[in-house]
């Protein structure tokens, strides 16, 4: 079943609790698609279903940041050898490289790492545990995560509400060319922030193989 279909099928109270819920565990470490719930309730709620946008933008954002700071306490206290653990258990999203690309993104840029972290799948993931692990002070760690889970999990609720809305007015009016503007306008909104944090990620990998390919001087 789809996840919109799932949505539908259970009482708005249920769809607060499983998107915080999910997004929760996400931000936490565990690899969930946070995204995609958010996306689909959010768009219930522009369809006369019950579900509160307001209510559901709260929701996403206090399980975004309870979550990020639970692993970021978590990865704090386990250290080198939890991110080894969950390579074993997740190999596919913190095997050695993406580990190393993530710690790279966070040494260079601190607090953007983690408010920007939470616009990309990968490092929503990474965000909370590798900031404990490489002990971010918490107070910095907690700004970026509040203003990073307020503007992607309210940012994310808003947009799509507002294209369901406006789509749904469209297709009254004109047709089908209506919904497909709306939803291209809205994808690029959400899109921007995204292609900011991805373009910061790959000039630290460059910038990183750079510095690996420089030779080292016969003094040094």
């Amino acid at each position: 079943m789809h996840v919109q279909e799932w949505l539908d099928s259970v009482p708005a109270a249920a769809v607060y609790a499983v998107v915080g819920l999910v997004i929760g565990f996400e931000s936490l470490g565990i690899p969930l698609p946070g995204e995609i719930v958010l996306v689909s309730a959010a768009l219930m709620s522009s369809q006369h279903t019950g579900v509160n946008p307001v209510i559901l933008g709260a929701c996403a954002t206090a399980g975004a940041v309870i979550g990020d700071s639970i692993g970021y306490a978590i990865g704090r206290k386990g250290g080198r050898p939890l991110l080894a653990w969950l390579g074993r258990k997740f190999p596919r999203h913190f095997s050695a490289g993406h580990v190393a690309t993530a710690e790279r993104s966070f040494e260079k840029w601190g607090m953007w790492a983690v408010f920007f972290g939470r616009f990309v799948a990968l490092l929503r993931i990474f965000a909370g545990p590798l900031a404990g692990v490489l002990h971010m002070p918490y107070w910095k760690f907690l700004i970026a995560n509040v203003l990073g889970g307020i503007c992607w999990a309210g940012g994310t609720t808003a947009v799509i509400y507002y294209v369901g809305i406006v789509a749904e007015d469209w297709l009254k009016r004109f047709s089908y060319v209506g919904l497909g503007l709306a939803v291209l306008i809205g994808l690029g909104s959400m899109l921007i922030l995204k292609r900011k944090a991805k373009k910061a990620q790959s000039q630290s990998q460059s910038e990183q193989r750079q510095a690996e390919a420089e030779p080292v001087s016969a003094g040094e």
